[in-house]
């Protein structure tokens, strides 16, 4: 019913970041194993020299759960373990962050806050200075810690594993990442497991590597993704290429990214260099690992293959970039036209990817009455708008039919404001009086959500206060208003699967309800003075 770049436009849509509700899970029930004496509790502090939140004092380890999408989900999990010498936890820029981002690439995450070395002070990060001066020794400071934390870990994954299926996740596709001392512990899990806690592969970050000794590579050892940067000032950088040495050395999958500059802790921040994208780098290793390929792909994206979704995006964003509003899409098709016989009573049908379909799924409809169907793929009122004089006015037409607005609520373009989207439509309205053509407004069709935008909450009741408005500004300025909607809706406000197989998009049967509809309502349009 659509093509797949004009389709796009709605469908990589998927990209919103928006994540469910965070649940958070205790790794141990009771007090964890090895440090059943502590008596602290854990803390949070903002006001410090690395200008972010850190975690402190932990004592109970937990998991907090970001979900993907449904609609996303890709049955990939990565346990995310921040970092900070094992007395701090970086729980934004190397843990929430970072998760959220795993999330937009349908992945679920799983922010680890493990065991940690007791802070003394309420400024954890200022006691913690001066104990890195001395590596030596804060490593020995941290080596019980360090036991605990790697535990930690292995529960982390063993609990993600044995919960699979209720968290939506493939059994044999759950990773473990982490940062500087979270790097670390992902090592540590990497390197000694068993198989209810073995990762199906690692991603240590600028980890700090010597505190296991010489690295030894398990024989069925996980793919590693490694990455730090040259100019760490930690001095880690030979620790990320010993690392990497030592997978290849014995013949396992690994993949090092070593940035020029980026120093030490660079997470998510940005810091205008290529690090700010090292993510990025990540995902392409994942997806040349097989682990970002959808459990639940829509019948759309199972008629492509994945590089031709991949080349249909660059297209999209290229052409997003230099024609937003897709003036291109009929260009050559209005060049075509001949200008109307004095009696020919053409119609233009502006609308979206309804109307888009509805030419390819009753193309005799629109000949023979006809009919001209200028409906683009995923757009909003401001963009049907901006082509209204190169699709409508220019092509002469007595009639137009305006079928917009389902995407404005859907916020394809924007957050939804019906005060903007009805004002766009006023405007298409007057240049039309304008332009002596006679007008048609149909009415949003129903829905009950969106199949792109799952988390847009009360469609059905959007859509109907919207109309509400249409119907009242079209009978305040003398046009026909079109109603679909009442025609169409089922008991829940939206479209049965029998006229809406996804709930938006009307199948054949959906149009047969349209016709006389539309029919009726350009035949009252052209009796109007």
């Amino acid at each position: 019913m659509r093509t797949p770049l004009l389709l796009l436009t709605a469908t990589l849509l998927w990209l919103g970041t928006t994540c469910h509700s965070q649940q958070v899970i205790p790794l141990y029930e009771g007090k964890a194993p090895g440090s059943e004496n502590w008596t602290w509790s854990e803390q949070e502090y903002s006001n410090n020299s690395f200008k972010t939140r850190v975690v402190y004092n932990v004592v109970k380890p937990t998991l907090t759960v970001y979900l993907p999408k449904p609609e996303l989900a890709t049955g990939t999990a990565v346990v995310v373990a921040p970092g900070g010498a094992f007395h701090i936890l970086s729980i934004d820029n190397e843990g929430i962050e970072v998760a959220k981002w795993l999330n937009s690439k349908g992945i679920a995450a799983f922010v680890l806050k493990y065991r940690l070395v007791r802070s003394m002070t309420e400024n954890p990060v200022a006691e913690l200075m001066p104990k890195m001066q001395d590596f030596k020794k804060l490593d020995e400071i941290n080596a019980p810690v360090v036991e605990m934390a790697v535990a930690d870990g292995k529960k982390a994954i063993e609990y993600v594993r044995s919960h699979a299926k209720e968290l939506d996740i493939l059994p044999n596709q759950i990773g473990i990442m982490g940062f500087s001392a979270g790097g670390a512990l992902t090592l540590g899990v990497g390197l000694s497991y068993t198989a209810a806690n073995r990762p199906d592969f690692i991603a240590p970050i600028y980890p700090k590597t010597d505190i296991f000794g010489p690295i030894k590579v398990p024989a069925d050892a996980p793919p590693a993704w490694i990455c730090a940067a040259s100019d760490d000032q930690l001095g880690f950088a030979p620790h990320a290429t010993a690392l990497y040495d030592a997978w290849i050395g014995e013949k396992k999958i690994a993949e090092l990214h070593m940035y020029q500059k980026g120093g030490h802790g660079f997470g998510m921040n940005k810091q205008k260099i290529p690090t700010d994208t090292w993510y990025e780098r990540f995902g392409e290793w994942l997806k040349l690992q097989g682990l970002l390929k959808k459990l639940r792909p829509s019948n759309w994206e199972k008629q492509f293959t994945e590089e031709q979704i991949a080349e249909f995006r660059r297209a999209d964003e290229e052409r997003q970039k230099n024609d937003w509003a897709f003036l291109s899409r009929y260009a050559a098709d209005n060049q075509k036209l001949t200008a109307p016989k004095p009696n020919e009573n053409r119609v233009v049908f502006l609308g979206n990817s309804i109307t888009e379909g509805w030419v390819k799924a009753q193309p005799d409809f629109f000949a023979n009455g006809n009919y001209i169907g200028r409906g683009i793929s995923g757009q909003t009122s401001p963009q049907a708008l901006l082509r209204f004089r190169s699709d409508v006015v220019d092509l002469k037409p007595k009639v137009v039919v305006i079928n917009i607005g389902i995407n404005d609520i859907a916020e394809n373009t924007g957050l939804y404001n019906p005060d903007f989207t009805l004002g766009n439509i006023a405007s298409m309205v007057e240049i039309a009086k304008a332009n002596g053509i006679k007008v048609v407004l149909a009415s949003v069709h129903p829905a009950f959500e969106f199949p792109w935008r799952k988390e847009i909450s009360d469609v059905p009741n959007k859509v109907i206060r919207f109309n509400e408005r249409l119907k009242e500004y079209a009978q305040k300025q003398g046009v026909v208003f079109l109603d679909y909607h009442s025609a169409m809706k089922d008991s829940r406000n939206g479209m049965a699967p029998d006229i809406a197989e996804d709930g938006v998009h009307p199948t054949l049967k959906g149009y047969q309800i349209m016709v006389p509809l539309a029919e009726k309502a350009i035949a009252e349009a052209l009796k109007t003075k």
